[in-house]
């Protein structure tokens, strides 16, 4: 079972490296990877199992952040009602196509790599398609859109050596194109 302690801090060398393709057919580590990582995104989002073991709230968890630099990230969304919209082993993802209008969401982002709260709008793209392959090493495609498009991209990002505040204005930290999507 994956805990916070086992989450890698914003500071350590493997976040900021590009990771490695994954491999296919999994090996037994990566595979097990894989069902840890989805297990920990489920675990946070119990509120008893999160409470006993202090886990902080996840709906995306990239392999570089328990330390491994591969091309690996669980994605469990949901939607403001608490149903599941996206539920996903990403591996060697690539974003194919992006919208031109930008998104970003209300309160900012948040990473379990990052412990302290960097304010701002994280520009992100509002749609994306996301070529991937499942953990069986099948091809696939999702197109996305709003909150489950920005967690991808963020979850993305950590696969190519990038942290969310990377995004953010510096100077202008909650300027945003007017016809950017505020994503509550």
């Amino acid at each position: 079972m994956i805990l916070m302690k086992d989450i890698v801090r914003d500071g350590d060398p493997v976040l900021r490296k590009v990771a490695a393709p994954v491999a296919f057919p999994l090996n037994k580590e990566d595979h097990q990877l894989a069902k840890d990582m989805m297990g920990y995104l489920i675990n946070s989002q119990d509120p008893e199992i999160a409470q006993k073991h202090q886990l902080r709230a996840g709906v995306g968890l990239a392999a570089p952040q328990v330390g491994r630099s591969i091309k690996m990230a669980a994605v469990l969304v949901p939607d403001n009602d608490g149903n599941i919209v996206l539920q996903e082993i990403l591996c060697n993802p690539v974003i194919t196509r992006e919208s031109v209008r930008p998104a970003a969401l209300a309160e900012g982002e948040g990473c379990l790599s990052v412990d302290e709260d960097v304010p701002g709008y994280v520009v992100r793209h509002d749609r994306i398609t996301i070529r991937y392959q499942d953990i069986n090493g099948d091809k696939k495609i999702l197109r996305l859109k709003d909150y489950p498009a920005i967690v991808c991209q963020h979850e993305i990002d950590h696969l190519n050596g990038h942290l969310f505040y990377d995004h953010i204005d510096k100077k202008h930290p909650f300027n945003i194109d007017p016809d950017a999507v505020i994503v509550k």
